[in-house]
């Protein structure tokens, strides 16, 4: 996975903001195609990635930048927590890009376009998956199986050197949708499988089945409302095959949860309950969930 000898270009074809577990597996595999810069949160963290982390089975030392001191870019994918995100946007407004593209969990992309005045700037989505085994620092990371990457309109050229890379990536012309049908999945498995910390296939088993399952036909008529091409069970359908083909996954909020971390619950539940509120609809099952996920953050006493 060490990739060729790139010399350091003055403008990069591509940067990563987040060099997480999802981060560092995007920036490996471009990184053998292409040369890709990764924006850590400083200058001891970028030291550390630039000397060099496994990623799967290989080695990967990375081209690693600090927050502060970015490189110039032709395009940009933010991969931080979604609570970083009007700081992934002014650090992707630097490096002066045509284009930033968020692949983050939840619905990030008005305020990614708030704090960023790139000419091109919308979300993604990514089925992709990765994990860190041993310290957060240190420890491996770990793809979780290969998923689908698909991004709005204008963003071919992203697409393309994700494909070159051997990811699996699409322009989808109906992102807006897209959105809500990973929406549906998230709000369903991820607070659920934090709660309980429980790998995502046990959620098609009891105790927790039933819960599941009543939390995707709460959640269906907001998301109907917002767009949602599904029907009702074909939502069901949707949220039961993610679980099925990520059984050994744990999902990112339960990863947070276990390493004592801020979650995501605001930009994904938090989001439904937003919408919930705009349709005047109630939602009982995600805003108890939501709190219950809260009380498990830092700084609650719990």
């Amino acid at each position: 996975m060490n990739p060729p000898d790139h010399p350091h270009p003055a403008r990069y074809p591509l940067a990563i903001i987040g060099a997480g577990a999802l981060g560092l597996h995007f920036a490996a595999r471009l990184a053998v195609v292409m040369p890709v810069a990764l924006i850590a949160r400083d200058e001891a963290r970028a030291t550390r990635l630039r000397n060099g982390v496994t990623v799967g089975d290989r080695s990967f030392a990375a081209d690693a930048f600090a927050a502060d001191a970015p490189p110039a870019a032709d395009w940009v994918i933010v991969l931080v927590k979604a609570g970083d995100t009007a700081a992934a946007a002014a650090i992707a407004e630097r490096m002066q890009p045509l284009g930033v593209l968020s692949l983050q969990n939840g619905l990030t992309g008005d305020l990614l376009r708030a704090h960023c005045r790139a000419p091109r700037v919308d979300q993604g989505i990514t089925t992709e998956g990765a994990y860190r085994e041993g310290t957060a620092e240190g420890g491996r990371v770990q793809p979780s199986g290969a998923g689908e990457t698909l991004l709005p309109p204008g963003f071919e050229p992203v697409a393309e050197m994700l494909m070159r890379a051997g990811l699996h990536a699409r322009v989808e012309p109906d992102i807006a949708r897209a959105r809500l049908a990973k929406l549906l999945v998230n709000v369903a498995i991820n607070p659920l499988a934090a709660l309980h910390r429980v790998r995502n296939g046990a959620l098609l088993e009891p105790p927790y089945r039933d819960a599941l399952d009543a939390l995707v036909r709460e959640a269906w008529p907001v998301l109907h409302a917002e767009g949602l091409a599904l029907d009702e069970p074909a939502a069901l359908a949707r949220v039961h095959a993610v679980a099925q083909a990520t059984a050994t996954n744990r999902a990112s909020m339960l990863q947070d949860v276990l390493a004592g971390r801020r979650t995501e619950i605001d930009a994904i539940t938090g989001a439904l309950l937003r919408m919930a509120a705009r349709h005047g609809l109630a939602v009982p099952a995600h805003e108890a969930l939501y709190h219950a996920v809260k009380a498990l953050e830092p700084g609650t006493g719990r």
